[in-house]
C-alpha cells in the first residue's frame, strides 16, 4: 500500500537504477516526488487535423495506425520504426530511431495520440519521434468533422494531449516517466497536511494545498495553473515573511554591542584606496557604521549591481569593528570567493595590522600580524600561516569562510559584526545560526549582501526583518561593457579579436552550460570547449577549465593561477557567476547564452570590465529563433540589473517560472521575485498571525511545518 513517505523505489516501473536517477533530483519518497513541480507546459488542448498541419508547428494529432514497420538504415547503422497515421483528413509520416520496441507496442489499427514538431519531408507533414500514446477509438464525428477541436480519447492521455507538464530532468530519465509515476501516486496529494491557516486561505482566497498540487502537475485549464502557482508561491512566501518577522521580534527584544566609530583610521583607510569611493558606496557606509553605534542589532541589506563596490563598505565596517577590539565575520557562498576576498581584505588591511582568519571546508589560515592598540596603526608583513579553526576563531579579528562558519566545531571569539554575501543562497536559518554562535550575550550586528537586483519595494517586503541600503551608482572610471550577440559565421573573427586581447596582456573567461556532454542536449559543455580550444583553436596558450565536479584544492589552484596571468582563457561554468574578481579579464566570451537567464548572464558579464580596461561580452547561440534573438538583444542595450530582471521575467512568461528555482534563492522555486501583491498579503498575513498568537501555538500544523524547514535549512 502506498503512501506519502513510499520510498521511490517501490513504484510500479521504478528499478534501481531508476530510482537513483531520482533521487538525484532530490525526489527519494512519493512526498517529494509530489512536491517536484513542472517549471513549464506544453498546449496541446486542441487536436490538429493532419490536413490543417503547418511546417515547423508543435501539435497534438490523433489517429490510426495503417500501416507500422521496423527498418534498419544500411548507411547509418540505426534501427528505423516508421509509421503511417491517419485521421479522415490526410496521412501522416512518423519516424522513430533506435526504439524498435514500439512495433511491438503499437499495431496497425490501433488509435494513437502524438505530440511533437511537424516537418515537410517528400513533400507531406512528418513527425520525427514524437511522444506517443495509445487512446481508445474517438466517435465517428471526431473523424468525419476534420476540424480541430478537443478529443475526449478516456483520461489516460496525459502525456501528448492538455496542458502537458515539463519537469527538470536528469541524464536519461524522460518527462514521460516522471509524468508517469506523478499520475500513479497523485492521488495521495489529499493526505499531505494543510497547514496553512484556515482563516489565511479564506482572507487571501486560496485553494486547499492538495487541490493545488493536483493541478499543479495535471492541469485542465490555464486558470487551474495560475489558482495552483498562486497557493504554492503563498506558501513560499508566507514561510519565508513569518520567519523574517520572529528574527525581527527577537531582534527588538535585544542589546546589541556598541561599535565606536573610529574617524581618523577609517579616513585613513578610504584615503589609501587607489581610487575615489561613489557617493552611494560613502552613503551605504555611512548608514552601517551609525547602526553600529547604537545600543540596538543592526539589521541591515546591501543591495547594488555587480562590481558596484559593495565588499569596500563591509571592509569599512569589519575594520571598525577589529579597532573596537570585537571580531567581525565574512561568509561568502564558494570556496573561491573566499580565498579572494580573504586575500583581499589582507591586502586593504595591510596597514592596520588587523589579523584576518579563513575557514572553509578544505583551508584553514590566519595572517600573522595583529591588530595593535586602536591609536597605534603598524605595518603588516601580510604572512600568513595555516591553523586549525579553534585557534583561528579564537584570534582572528575578521573572520572570512563559506559555510564551514556555522559548523558545530566553530566557536565565535566575541562575535560583533556577521555579514553574509550573496544573502539569497543562505537565507533566513543559516544567518540565524550564524548569530547564534556569536560567543557572546549581546546580539551581534547583522549585515547582509546582494548583487541580485531586486526592486526596492520588493526588497522590503522580501526581507521585512531588515532595513535596506542601495549602492545604485557604478565606480566613476568603469567603462561600460561592449557587448554583441555573435552569428556562428562569426566565430573565427571573435577568436582572432580574443587572441588580440591576449596579446595585449588581457585574459579571458569561456562559459559554458554544462561540464560534459553527457545529457545529449546539444548544449555546450566545458570539457568539450576545453578541448578543442587547447588543442585546435589556441594550441600555443595556456588554458585552464573550472566547475564543480573538481575537487576544492584544484578548484583553487586552477583559479589562483588565471588570477596570477599563467592561465590565459579560462573554460568554466556557472561557477564563476558570483564575486570573483579577475581586474585582467577583458573578454567574456559566453556559449549557450540563450540557455541563461538575462540576470544571469548580467552576473557572467559583471566577471569583466572590472578595472580601466575597456571590456567585451560575446553571446554565442545556436538558436535562431527571434524572441532568443530579442531577448539577448536586450544585453547589449541595457547595463542595468534591476531592468533585466523585469525584461528577463517578460520574456521568459508565465509559463516558464513555474516549478523554477529562482537562481539561487533557496526559499523560492514557485514564486517570482515579481510577485509583489502575494508577498504583501504574505508578510501582512504573516504579522497578523504573530499579533493573534506570538508562539503559533493555535496553528499546529503551522508550526511544525516551519519546524520542518528550520531543520531542513540546518542539515543543508
Amino acid at each position: 500500500m502506498l503512501n506519502l513517505e513510499t520510498d521511490i523505489a517501490n513504484l510500479n516501473r521504478v528499478g534501481a537504477s531508476t530510482a537513483k536517477k531520482l533521487k538525484k533530483l532530490g525526489t527519494a519518497t512519493v512526498r517529494d516526488l509530489l512536491f517536484y513541480f513542472p517549471f513549464r507546459y506544453d498546449d496541446f488542448s486542441k487536436v490538429t487535423p493532419i490536413a490543417r498541419l503547418a511546417t515547423g508547428q508543435s501539435a497534438n494529432v490523433v489517429g490510426q495506425i495503417d500501416l507500422l514497420q521496423n527498418k534498419r538504415s544500411p548507411r547509418r547503422r540505426i534501427n528505423i520504426t516508421e509509421a503511417l497515421i491517419s485521421d479522415g483528413t490526410e496521412s501522416l509520416r512518423v519516424i522513430w530511431f533506435n526504439q524498435p520496441f514500439i512495433a511491438r507496442i503499437l499495431k496497425a489499427g490501433d488509435w494513437v495520440s502524438l505530440a511533437g514538431k511537424v516537418e515537410d519531408d517528400y513533400g507531406g507533414p512528418t513527425m520525427t519521434s514524437p511522444v506517443y500514446e495509445k487512446v481508445t477509438s474517438p466517435n465517428p464525428s471526431f473523424v468525419r468533422r476534420g476540424t480541430s477541436g478537443f478529443y475526449q480519447g478516456g483520461n489516460n492521455a496525459i502525456h501528448t494531449q492538455g496542458l502537458v507538464p515539463n519537469y527538470h530532468l536528469t541524464a536519461n530519465l524522460t518527462h514521460k516517466q516522471v509524468r508517469f509515476l506523478i499520475k500513479q501516486v497523485i492521488s495521495l496529494a489529499n493526505k499531505i497536511t494543510d497547514w496553512l491557516p484556515w482563516e489565511v486561505k479564506q482572507n487571501v482566497k486560496l485553494i486547499s494545498l492538495g487541490e493545488a498540487i493536483k493541478k499543479i502537475h495535471f492541469p485542465k485549464t490555464d486558470s487551474e495553473i495560475r489558482k495552483a502557482r498562486e497557493r504554492l508561491a503563498f506558501d513560499e512566501l508566507f514561510l519565508i515573511q513569518l520567519q523574517s518577522q520572529l528574527v525581527k521580534k527577537s531582534l527588538a527584544l535585544s542589546q546589541g554591542l556598541k561599535i565606536e566609530f573610529h574617524e581618523p583610521e577609517t579616513k585613513k583607510f578610504v584615503g589609501s584606496l587607489p581610487f575615489k569611493l561613489t557617493n552611494a558606496q560613502r552613503k551605504a557606509a555611512w548608514e552601517i557604521l551609525k547602526d553600529m553605534a547604537r545600543g540596538r542589532p543592526m539589521s541591515r541589506l546591501l543591495e547594488g549591481d555587480v562590481g558596484s563596490g559593495k565588499t569596500l563598505v563591509a571592509v569599512s565596517a569589519m575594520l571598525n569593528v577589529a579597532l573596537n577590539q570585537k571580531q567581525a565575520v565574512l561568509m561568502v557562498p564558494t570556496e573561491i570567493l573566499a580565498r579572494q576576498h580573504y586575500d583581499t581584505v589582507c591586502r586593504l588591511l595591510a596597514d592596520f595590522g588587523a589579523k584576518i582568519g579563513l575557514v572553509t571546508r578544505s583551508q584553514r589560515e590566519i595572517s600573522k600580524s595583529q591588530i595593535p592598540n586602536p591609536k597605534q596603526i603598524l605595518n603588516s608583513n601580510d604572512q600568513k600561516t595555516k591553523l586549525n579553526s579553534i585557534n583561528i576563531m579564537a584570534e582572528a579579528d575578521i573572520v572570512i569562510g563559506t559555510h564551514a562558519l556555522i559548523q558545530a566545531d566553530v566557536k565565535f571569539n566575541n562575535l560583533a559584526l556577521a555579514i553574509i554575501d550573496e544573502q539569497h543562497r543562505f537565507g533566513v536559518e543559516q544567518r540565524q545560526r550564524l548569530i547564534e554562535k556569536s560567543g557572546g550575550k549581546l546580539t551581534p550586528h547583522f549585515l547582509s549582501m546582494t548583487a541580485t537586483p531586486i526592486p526596492r519595494s520588493l526588497a522590503l517586503a522580501l526581507y521585512g526583518d531588515l532595513d535596506l541600503s542601495i549602492i545604485n551608482e557604478m565606480p566613476q572610471d568603469r567603462k561600460k561593457i561592449i557587448t554583441q550577440v555573435v552569428p556562428e559565421k562569426s566565430r573565427a573573427a571573435a577568436y582572432e579579436f580574443i587572441r588580440q586581447q591576449i596579446r595585449q596582456g588581457r585574459q579571458v573567461f569561456v562559459i559554458c552550460p554544462l561540464v560534459d556532454s553527457a545529457d545529449k542536449s546539444g548544449a555546450k559543455s566545458v570539457e568539450a570547449e576545453y578541448e578543442k580550444l587547447a588543442k585546435i583553436v589556441f594550441p600555443d596558450l595556456a588554458i585552464g577549465k573550472l566547475h564543480g565536479r573538481l575537487k576544492a584544492g584544484e578548484k583553487e589552484k586552477i583559479m589562483r593561477e588565471f588570477l596570477d596571468g599563467k592561465i590565459k582563457i579560462l573554460v568554466s561554468t556557472s561557477v564563476v557567476e558570483v564575486g570573483v574578481d579577475a581586474p585582467n579579464a577583458s573578454v567574456m566570451m559566453i556559449e549557450g547564452a540563450d540557455r541563461f537567464g538575462l540576470a544571469q548572464t548580467h552576473q557572467f558579464r559583471g566577471r569583466v570590465g572590472r578595472s580601466r580596461y575597456q571590456s567585451y561580452c560575446f553571446l554565442f547561440t545556436d538558436s535562431q529563433a527571434a524572441d532568443t534573438l530579442k531577448r539577448l538583444e536586450a544585453l547589449t542595450k541595457n547595463h542595468d540589473g534591476l531592468a533585466l530582471a523585469k525584461l528577463d521575467l517578460k520574456f521568459r512568461g508565465p509559463g516558464e517560472v513555474y516549478g523554477t528555482e529562482q537562481k539561487g534563492f533557496l526559499e523560492l522555486k514557485i514564486a517570482s521575485l515579481f510577485d509583489y501583491a502575494l508577498m504583501k498579503q504574505a508578510r501582512e498575513q504573516a504579522i497578523r498571525l504573530l499579533e493573534i498568537d506570538p508562539g503559533l501555538n493555535r496553528w499546529p500544523a503551522l508550526k511544525a511545518r516551519l519546524g520542518e524547514r528550520e531543520k531542513k535549512a540546518h542539515l543543508e
